[in-house]
């Protein structure tokens, strides 16, 4: 059960103040949307539950910091998602900087789906493609991050998020095409 918004107050404060009980009823409120979040990057069940347990760690010594700007919520994944992508950078993730000199992408923002295809089967899907591709259609699409964040996560170029994105989306239709059309 979601606490009200006054006591969830309460409970980020007494995190503030290095409350453990209070530390363990944020980390069970938010421990299940954080893991699903970091599995969704690092495709592992036991790194993605180090990794959520790290950002929680994270979050907690860095408690000071927060100033409800956002939802805590928010703010938690945030650190979260850059835990991911410190953890495929360490195992060397390389997403190979494309020339931008001899590509030209074609902007295609049509991002429309049969009605008969799921949330979960576009998810699924992606789940499926390459790291490179998994991780660009992963924070823009399901993160809201937009090419310039991206391309500074990942130390990519704007256009080579741009193209991965391209890339990946093909990618996804071409096996959602061949699963309900096929």
């Amino acid at each position: 059960m979601k606490p009200s918004k006054q006591l969830h107050q309460s409970i980020i404060e007494a995190c503030k103040q290095n409350n453990a009980k209070a530390q363990m009823q944020l980390y069970d409120l938010y421990y299940e949307a954080m893991y699903t979040v970091a599995l969704r990057y690092v495709k592992d069940s036991f790194e993605a539950e180090d990794i959520m347990q790290d950002a929680f760690i994270k979050a907690f010594r860095k408690m000071h910091l927060y100033k409800e700007e956002v939802a805590f919520g928010a703010w938690l994944k945030r650190i979260v998602i850059n835990q991911s992508i410190d953890w495929l950078k360490k195992r060397k993730l390389t997403l190979v900087s494309i020339n931008e000199e001899v590509t030209s992408i074609e902007e295609n923002d049509d991002w429309n789906v049969g009605t008969n295809i799921s949330y979960d089967d576009i998810v699924n899907s992606i789940d499926k493609l390459k790291e490179k591709y998994r991780v660009v259609l992963n924070l823009y699409l399901l993160e809201g991050y937009d090419h310039k964040e991206i391309s500074q996560i990942l130390e990519i170029s704007e256009v080579t998020s741009r193209t991965h994105l391209m890339r990946g989306k093909k990618k996804v239709q071409e096996q959602l095409k061949s699963v309900y059309y096929g």
